[in-house]
């Protein structure tokens, strides 16, 4: 098999794995150059691109080339030639210096993601009032510090804006910002290799250590165990600690209630989905970054339009800009609203039961099936109550419409399904801001 047949395999099977929405707006504007020896060489439109497929997909393209070509090879990506901003190309520059020299001290940090890059607003105020306290006086403002929100909403930013203002200010301080994954898979793997004495060393001699995702540690007993000595090793020696989250932590389940109770021990702060006028505000300050001239209505129409997060709203203005420098044409409302139709409709649909049931699954760490299933054991069947009580909500459908998506459960199963909820929330304050919580998250994702 040749090159460019290996690479049209590559494409479709990219497709069929990350799905229509991804594929289209950071994959299928890749080009394909050429292959230099061991190495394939494509074209992406700037290097926001780039970046987001090495940080979301790292290796996984050549991966996918490596199973049609028969063969080993890397990748290097090209940026589309432009007049580029001196100012702008000064700027990456600067920055692709100072990720290079972090990184050869252990450091992983975006150096994009400041505090100055970052808009606030009512919907992140707090956390970002926390994250600012906690950079300034690292081990002695609020420790741990615990962000949680939903998925592409500024977490990660301001995690990194912590690590990277921490690391300006002192310069030789050991910190360590990781994903939990990455804890994990090293815990893992020093378990098999007898290296503990070097996992221990590392983590529990830090000065500040910046984790993200935490939530991914549910379910791993090894792990849980692991960070709860690192966890108090570091709280005892007053070194700062930073969790973040998609969900606060007591909906972090199943983990031990002494690994909960520690990510409460400082300050709990939550970010929420941004109101229009803070994603215009997102929008101005990213395309600036970025050097895309995205007129104010265009702006308004996409933060009326776009309604899941903020990631999503900023890879939407990501591809008009890429649209603009191919074409050369000025971005305006009717080139958005035809660039990006598919996801404009995807964002318009009503709300289905099948995604009001995804989105309850994913929060509550169950499969599918599982809530459509018969089975009756109460860490299936509460979760079951509650989905069927924000169908009824939430969406169009009928109460028998919504029973036959739980497996065909008749409409008087819904109703009960239904009180039982409505009951608790008026009785159970924290269960009712649980609720608020799903409803907000469904409603914007």
């Amino acid at each position: 098999m040749n090159i460019e047949e290996a690479w049209t395999k590559t494409i479709e099977a990219i497709g069929a794995k990350v799905g229509s929405q991804t594929f289209d707006l950071w994959f299928r504007p890749i080009k394909f150059i050429e292959l230099q020896d061991q190495q394939i060489i494509l074209e992406v439109p700037n290097k926001f691109f780039r970046d987001w497929i090495e940080d979301h997909f790292p290796g996984l393209i050549p991966e996918t080339v490596e199973k049609f070509l028969k063969k080993e090879v890397s990748v290097k990506f090209k940026v589309f030639e432009r007049n580029e901003d001196p100012v702008l190309r000064k700027i990456e520059t600067k920055q692709e210096n100072r990720r290079a020299k972090l990184a050869n001290r252990g450091i992983f940090l975006n150096p994009k993601f400041t505090f100055d890059s970052f808009v606030v607003g009512a919907s992140n105020q707090f956390a970002h009032a926390a994250a600012r306290a906690v950079a300034d006086a690292p081990g002695k403002a609020y420790n741990p510090l615990f962000i949680f929100g939903g998925v592409g909403l500024g977490k990660t930013h301001l995690m990194n804006a912590i690590g990277n203002r921490i690391v300006d200010k002192q310069s030789n301080i050991k910190l360590m910002y990781a994903p939990a994954e990455q804890f994990t898979n090293e815990f893992v793997y020093s378990m098999r290799n007898d290296k503990m004495d070097e996992f221990k060393a590392k983590y529990r001699n830090l000065d500040v250590i910046i984790i993200d995702d935490i939530q991914f540690i549910a379910g791993k007993s090894g792990t849980q165990e692991e960070l709860f000595h690192t966890f108090n090793a570091l709280y005892d020696a007053h070194k700062q600690i930073v969790f973040s989250s998609d969900r606060p932590p007591k909906d972090i389940s199943p983990i031990t209630e002494r690994l909960r109770s520690r990510f409460g021990m400082g300050l709990i702060a939550d970010i929420q989905i941004p109101d229009v006028e803070t994603k215009m505000a997102i929008l101005g300050k990213k395309s600036d970054m970025e050097g895309i001239q995205l007129p104010e209505d265009v702006s308004y129409f996409l933060a009326s339009k776009i309604k899941s997060n903020i990631r999503d709203l900023e890879a939407c203005m990501i591809r008009l800009g890429a649209h603009a420098s191919l074409t050369g044409k000025t971005i305006t409302v009717e080139m958005t609203k035809e660039v990006l139709k598919d996801l404009i409709l995807d964002e318009e649909k009503a709300l289905t039961v099948d995604y009001v049931q995804k989105q309850v699954c994913e929060y509550y760490g169950l499969k599918l099936q599982d809530i459509k299933a018969k089975k009756r054991t109460r860490d299936i069947a509460f979760p079951r109550q509650i989905a069927m009580y924000l169908s009824k909500n939430l969406t169009d459908s009928s109460l028998s419409e919504i029973g036959k998506n739980f497996g065909g459960k008749d409409h008087s199963t819904v109703i009960h399904s239904c009180k039982l909820i409505e009951e608790r929330r008026k009785k159970d304050e924290e269960f009712d801001k649980k609720i608020d919580y799903l409803i907000k998250k469904i409603k914007g994702g």
